[in-house]
This record gives structure tokens, C-alpha cells and sequence, in this order.
């Protein structure tokens, strides 16, 4: 059998129009009048948030590392990821090394 070509998606030049709500809402919240019922979802969302802010914080630390690493090349210093990064070059320097305990952690792990 001859295998099809792969065809892409033809990219949308402009987004569709949607209409715009009326008010803002907050993920449905301001909707729900029972308390027990509030309380669980935004304890709920509380939760993802914080799990997405720490996930995106690991990713941080990994690139902080990699952005640092003696070997590269174009390797940045801790007052230029300072910078970066909004914070002082002390912290950016505990930022690249949790990154660097991560990427070591993950190459254990590989073996």
C-alpha cells in the first residue's frame, strides 16, 4: 500500500469572531450562590493554579540552569538572568542551581 502524504492544517490568518460576554466572569464562580459548593470549586482551582505555578517554576529553574551552564558558548551570567528573570542575581543563582539539581535528578533517573 502507498502511504498518503501528511496534509497540514491551513492556519487561520485572523481569529473567529466570538462574542464578547456581558460581564467578566471568574471560571464560573461568581455564578455558584451555594457556599459548600463555591468552597469546593475555587478550593479546586486554588489547587490547580498552585500546581501550574510549580510546574512552570521547574521549567524555570531547568532554563535558568541551561541559560548558566559554564559550557555553553552564549552561556548569560546570574545578574543578566537577574534581570531576566526579575529578581536579585542571589536568587537567580539558587534558581540555576535547583535547576541543576533537577537536570541531575533526571539523568539519574535515565540509568
Amino acid at each position: 500500500m502507498k502511504e498518503q502524504p501528511r496534509t497540514r492544517p491551513v492556519p487561520l490568518l485572523f481569529d473567529p469572531a466570538v462574542p464578547e460576554p456581558e460581564t467578566a466572569r471568574f471560571f464560573g464562580l461568581d455564578e455558584i450562590t451555594d457556599a459548600g459548593e463555591l468552597l469546593h470549586r475555587a478550593t479546586a482551582l486554588a489547587d490547580a493554579f498552585r500546581y501550574a505555578a510549580d510546574r512552570a517554576g521547574t521549567y524555570q529553574a531547568i532554563a535558568a540552569a541551561e541559560l548558566t551552564d559554564p559550557r555553553r558558548f552564549d552561556r548569560i551570567t546570574y545578574p543578566e538572568l537577574a534581570e531576566r528573570v526579575g529578581c536579585t542575581p542571589a536568587a537567580a543563582e539558587t534558581l540555576a542551581e535547583r535547576g541543576r539539581q533537577i537536570l541531575k535528578g533526571a539523568a539519574q533517573r535515565e540509568f
